[in-house]
């Protein structure tokens, strides 16, 4: 029958007390190195293993980060943006890294509303990501949000929260300049400019002074926020062909968006690149497996997970945001 190792094992195999062994894992500093160097050899002699709960609990920390993924109110998780569960993977790639694990839910509406993860025990701080057309979920959030509460967001509504976002007025530009340098005279942008999707009407901007750069004046397609992004982009196209506008590229407010546009074009008997160039924003993994593969914006996913996190492990300190833009770059691909 196997015993199990404990703290009084290794103070009796290293000659000490049983708090000169807890003081001695623990890091503290008035444990010798000699001391120190004792107990650490005597704990893996006997395999000591230690209890990272009752650490965790005697410091009041948890270790752990909660990650709040907002959805469209009643809608499944399974619809949700892809781009939010890449973005989730970096997150956690980076807490990993800082040693801490995630507790991640998905909130859709007032009866699982839920952010007081610090005050459970539960979480030492929270990140929340996710679409901003959940107005209640949003401010159910903003009602949380005080001085003392460790917890930033991805691309929030308001630019009074503690948010991070691409550098989607950049992102626009580049994806102005592509076009351009492509030769396209006619390109058009289709999103929702004035949507709670901030970083929607940023992409627009970016898009429009950089065409003005070149003496050209930009043209919006505004969409039904009320469909799902694909729909958005069917539509937009049906409409633009409807009204016999010229237009020669466009530029789509994400990549979901864009896959519509595709879809659309597509339909319509019109060839992509040849007669039409496509250019999405988000660089989610779908996109390289559209027909043509989607050309894209893609932020810098690995720094978007480490400045989230980054962010919300110095709010738990008290100290400031760092940066807070998440540069993004162009990916050719085929559209």
């Amino acid at each position: 029958m196997a015993f199990r190792v404990t703290a009084f094992d290794v103070a009796q195999r290293a000659g000490v007390t049983q708090p000169t062994v807890s003081r001695a894992l623990n890091g503290s500093p008035k444990v010798s190195d000699e001391t120190r160097a004792k107990v650490l050899q005597a704990a893996q002699e006997l395999g000591y293993v230690i209890n990272q709960n009752a650490t965790r609990l005697r410091r009041g920390e948890t270790m752990t980060l909660a990650v709040v993924l907002i959805g469209r109110a009643g809608e499944s998780a399974t619809e949700t943006n892809p781009f939010y569960f890449s973005l989730l993977g970096s997150v956690a790639a980076a807490a990993t890294a800082r040693g801490y694990n995630l507790l991640v839910s998905f909130q859709d509406s007032p009866e699982n509303f839920f952010g007081q993860y610090d005050d459970a025990r539960q979480a030492d701080g929270m990140i929340v990501i996710g679409t901003t057309q959940n107005p209640e979920a949003w401010a159910y959030f903003r009602g949380l949000d005080h001085a003392d509460k460790a917890w930033v967001c991805w691309g929030a509504p308001d630019d009074d929260l503690r948010w991070v976002r691409s550098e989607n007025e950049g992102g626009g530009r580049i994806a102005a300049r592509y076009l351009l340098d492509c030769g396209r005279k006619q390109p058009v942008f289709i999103g929702a400019r004035t949507s709670q999707q901030r970083q929607f009407g940023e992409r627009y901007e970016g898009f429009a002074e950089e065409l003005r750069s070149a003496g050209i004046v930009a043209t919006a397609i505004e969409v039904d926020e009320t469909l799902s992004r694909e729909e958005q982009g069917v539509e937009a196209v049906r409409s633009l062909l409807q009204s016999g506008q010229a237009f020669d590229a466009i530029f789509a407010a994400c990549d979901l968006t864009a896959l519509g546009v595709l879809r659309a074009l597509s339909d319509s008997g019109i060839s992509v690149p040849e007669h039409v160039s496509v250019i999405g924003f988000d660089g989610i993994r779908a996109g390289n497996y559209s027909s043509p593969p989607l050309t894209t914006i893609e932020p810098d996913f690995q720094q978007a997970g480490d400045l989230l996190v980054q962010n919300v492990l110095n709010r738990i300190a008290g100290e400031p945001l760092t940066e807070r833009r998440v540069p993004v770059q162009l990916v050719k691909r085929g559209s």
